[in-house]
């Protein structure tokens, strides 16, 4: 079935990857819900909305420092460099994650759609200001933007906030566009993401999934490797 795979992805003129948290899983980096000391006493859906925001910013961006603290000496993993590394070789070769943590941009990825933002940017709450700010301590909380004054926020989607548009509307286009998808560590059950290789599938696309479970999309997929990450980029290589 490797073989196929490696067969398909030389002959295609583009592909994509669609990347849910368990590639970066296999960085180290805990899950969503991974909680320790203080943040035991709150569930994520109490601290990741724009009504928490709006309650307690203080205390929303002290989460999301202690989420960043988790995330900051990680390094991307193999499955991370085997994507950055299809880039160079497919003609044209897209990453569609579901993951904020950046990983697949420091593997040397460029063509990324991050469907649900990023744990790095921040962007002003009133007049669109961005900017990227890799760490994990701040000065003044909650901070504020330099060019209007008012409260910047972590650029994630929240529960209760829909995803860019152009985003999605980008990962529809390419999943609907591509030779071949590599669904690779997502669980298939988040929305609108879980529909993208349904997408994928229904337009033609030879739909490869990579997860150590099954899934609600495994019956569906040309190939359904139950291997993580790592052990699928390891095994690949050596028919690339």
């Amino acid at each position: 079935m490797l073989e196929e795979v490696a067969k398909r992805l030389k002959e295609a003129k583009k592909a994509v990857a669609l990347t849910g948290a368990g590639i970066s899983k296999e960085s180290g980096i805990p899950t969503f819900r991974g909680a320790n000391g203080l943040w035991k006493k709150f569930k994520p859906e109490e601290l990741a909305t724009p009504w928490a925001f709006q309650r307690d910013p203080k205390l929303v961006w002290e989460w999301y420092l202690w989420r960043r603290s988790l995330v900051i000496d990680k390094e991307p993993n193999e499955g991370h460099f085997l994507l950055a590394r299809l880039e160079t070789m497919v003609p044209e070769f897209w990453v569609i994650t579901q993951n904020i943590d950046g990983l697949h941009a420091q593997a040397g990825s460029k063509n990324i759609i991050e469907l649900h933002g990023n744990i790095w940017r921040e962007r002003c709450s009133s007049c669109g200001f961005k900017r990227v700010n890799r760490s994990d301590r701040m000065e003044e909380l909650p901070p504020r933007c330099p060019e209007c004054g008012a409260l910047l926020r972590p650029d994630v989607v929240w529960f209760g906030e829909a995803l860019s548009p152009d985003a999605l509307d980008a990962a529809i286009h390419h999943s609907e566009t591509c030779d071949v998808m590599l669904v690779i560590g997502t669980s298939a059950v988040v929305q609108p993401a879980a529909s993208l290789p349904l997408m994928a599938k229904n337009a033609g696309v030879f739909v490869v999934e990579v997860n150590p479970e099954r899934t609600p999309i495994s019956d569906m997929c040309d190939v359904s490797l139950r291997m993580g990450a790592v052990e699928f980029a390891q095994a690949l290589q050596r028919y690339l």
